[in-house]
């Protein structure tokens, strides 16, 4: 039996949530079940209640606005739960046709890769306003230097996970899941397919890229952040590296003055600046030791909660309330699932 959940974070998408939900295939060659899951992060609208009216199988509910990062994971971690053998992720702005559902999942029931992500050809996308083509295309050039990945559309949320990839999945950055989980594929070594796929036109301005800046503000921060998370040791190392090369040019240039060509203390100043900067040199190559220290034990923590996740199962508590005889169930503090006292 092979199970297959779509999973759609939500927030305030009341609106366009029912076209979403009305092209999701529910018949799939190689699936023998598919179930359509709904995140509602904080909505204040009828999110909820709109998903629940037009199919979606069950509704998970954040108590507040917690963010795409945590809607995403906590999506993930009950898709798991209700024992998912791919999960699908898709957006509630109607950008992905659900009819490309089968497409991206292919690969998967092929047994050719653990995650794959649907390309959005982001150079020649015609729904995609020029400047949008040029930075996410520029962004998706970067993170694949840091990912090690070959993957052309890399913030693209139309995704599909094996088991194996979505037990193994975590998010530290609260702003988007889609760089760091590239990251951690590619460390992770695991198997990566793109297809590419036809997006529809937008209903809405994003809600989550407020203009070119705050796009370029915050992929970069997530870019830098993912390197310095995944690499600690290569980061800091060659960073600490440039100070300690640079301190050591200024001490050289005192010391060959003073003791060669005597002129005395005329670049006492380099003492001060080169000893600084061989000093921040030393701290950060050690910072670079305990931040590989720190990323070891990480993996060893991984280990526990890939464990954990592949045994919770939906027979385990949650809060769960009833909407017109469906399913709501609430989580109190994500990505964990907790039963409020």
């Amino acid at each position: 039996m092979t199970k297959l959940v779509v999973q759609i974070p939500a927030y305030n998408e009341a609106e366009s949530l029912q076209t979403v939900l009305s092209e999701i295939p529910r018949q799939i060659d190689g699936v023998d079940e598919v179930i359509v899951l709904v995140i509602d992060d904080g909505s204040h609208d009828r999110t909820a209640q709109v998903a629940l009216e037009n199919g979606a199988d069950y509704v998970l509910r954040h108590r507040r606005n917690r963010g795409l990062s945590r809607a995403f994971i906590s999506g993930v971690q009950f898709a798991l739960a209700l024992g998912a053998d791919i999960i699908v992720n898709t957006d509630a702005d109607n950008q992905y046709p659900g009819s490309e559902i089968p497409k991206l999942i292919a690969p998967i029931l092929a047994d050719r890769a653990d995650m794959v992500i649907g390309d959005r050809q982001p150079l020649t996308n015609p729904h995609f306003p020029r400047g949008k083509r040029l930075m996410e295309h520029l962004g998706s050039f970067l993170m694949r230097r840091v990912s090690k990945t070959n993957v052309p559309d890399t913030v693209s949320g139309f995704r599909a996970f094996s088991r194996y990839a979505a037990l193994r999945l975590q998010v530290y950055n609260p702003y988007s899941y889609t760089l760091e989980t590239l990251v951690q594929a590619g460390k992770g070594l695991m198997k990566l397919e793109t297809v590419p796929i036809q997006t529809n036109p937008p209903l809405r301005e994003s809600r989550l890229h407020k203009g070119i800046w705050n796009f370029m503000w915050h992929q970069g921060g997530a870019i830098i952040r993912s390197y310095v998370l995944y690499q600690p040791l290569r980061t800091f190392v060659s960073t600490g590296s440039l100070f300690l090369l640079a301190g050591s040019f200024l001490l050289a240039r005192f010391l060959i003055s003073y003791l060669f060509l005597d002129l005395g203390s005329r670049y006492i100043q380099s003492v001060s600046i080169g000893g600084t900067l061989l000093s921040a040199g030393v701290t950060l190559i050690m910072f670079g030791f305990l931040g590989d220290a720190a990323r070891a034990n990480r993996q060893v923590a991984e280990e526990t909660m890939i464990s954990q996740r592949d045994q919770i199962r939906l027979s385990q508590p949650f809060d769960l309330r009833e909407f017109q005889g469906h399913p709501v169930y609430t989580v109190s503090n994500p990505p964990y699932f907790n039963t409020p006292a």
